[in-house]
């Protein structure tokens, strides 16, 4: 889909919230795609943000990274900031308004707001991560208040990210399409992400052996029920002493529970492996 002809060639960057919406008022809403980011972008994001400019007018990227979905404060401080080469990335992907805003004006006041997504908010990456979601729905909401997007983009790599926003919007009635783009992985099939920056060579040499896993696993599950692949993938994952399960779920991919066999229609292998100091997830489809 072309730009939107008043736009110029040049992208805008803004730091205000106040004069992005200015900006936005201009251009035509149905038109708006969204691509939510916290930085240190990859061709991961470059992908999100190429099929946001292949479906709209208009393509609005956010860079923050949002302090209330860390409930580690040493992991926020360390998160990997890197906007200028952002700022180079987004521009050759085809973004219009980039937003790289402070906390102050994401949160000009205390967001106290608590969410209540039952279940799918409260296992894997949820159980493990107090909090974690709530955030995520804070600042979400919050960027699609200010953007209004017709549609908003987010990468395979966060599935459960993605189920807790579809549960956001379908709550707080939001029309905003959101768009599952699939995972990005690296030649040895390490699923891009912001954290891998965060890696010492010797774990960097030994992450591709997630993925391997995965793979594997949609072949095991043929023979072995959810409880017994389970087990299998924790076992194979730490035949690497560099590597640390500390969850592998078969789940429904739309309840995000554990299964007790293979029946439900769509079923995802959801995974999160401590290697040193970097945690990082990753998922395959099983069914």
């Amino acid at each position: 889909m072309p730009r939107n002809p008043i736009l110029e060639e040049k992208m805008n960057v803004f730091t205000s919230v106040a004069a992005l919406r200015a900006e936005l008022a201009k251009v035509d809403a149905p038109g708006i795609g969204f691509v939510p980011t916290m930085g240190a972008l990859h061709a991961g994001h470059r992908s999100l943000v190429e099929r946001a400019r292949q479906e709209n007018t208009t393509v609005v990227v956010s860079v923050f990274v949002n302090p209330t979905q860390f409930n580690d404060p040493n992991d926020l401080r360390h998160y990997p900031r890197t906007p200028e080469a952002d700022a180079r990335l987004l521009e050759e992907a085809g973004a219009d308004y980039v937003l790289m805003p402070s906390a102050e004006e994401i949160y000009p006041e205390p967001d106290t707001r608590q969410f209540d997504f039952g279940q799918i908010d409260k296992v894997m990456e949820g159980a493990t991560r107090p909090g974690h979601f709530n955030g995520v729905a804070q600042v979400v909401s919050r960027l699609f208040d200010i953007v209004k997007p017709a549609r908003a983009y987010f990468g395979e790599k966060d599935f459960q990210q993605i189920a807790v926003i579809r549960a956001m919007i379908a709550q707080l009635r939001l029309p905003i399409e959101i768009v599952e783009c699939p995972i990005v992985r690296d030649k040895d099939g390490l699923a891009l992400s912001s954290r891998n920056q965060l890696l010492d060579t010797a774990h960097r040499a030994a992450a591709p052996h997630i993925y391997a896993t995965l793979r594997a696993a949609v072949e095991r599950s043929h023979s072995l029920s959810p409880a017994e692949l389970e087990t299998w993938v924790i076992a194979q994952i730490e035949l690497n002493p560099l590597l640390k399960t500390i969850y592998y779920h078969s789940v429904d991919a739309t309840s995000l529970q554990k299964v007790a066999d293979w029946s439900s229609p769509r079923i995802q292998g959801c995974i999160a492996v401590q290697a040193g100091s970097v945690r990082l997830i990753d998922n395959i489809r099983i069914r």
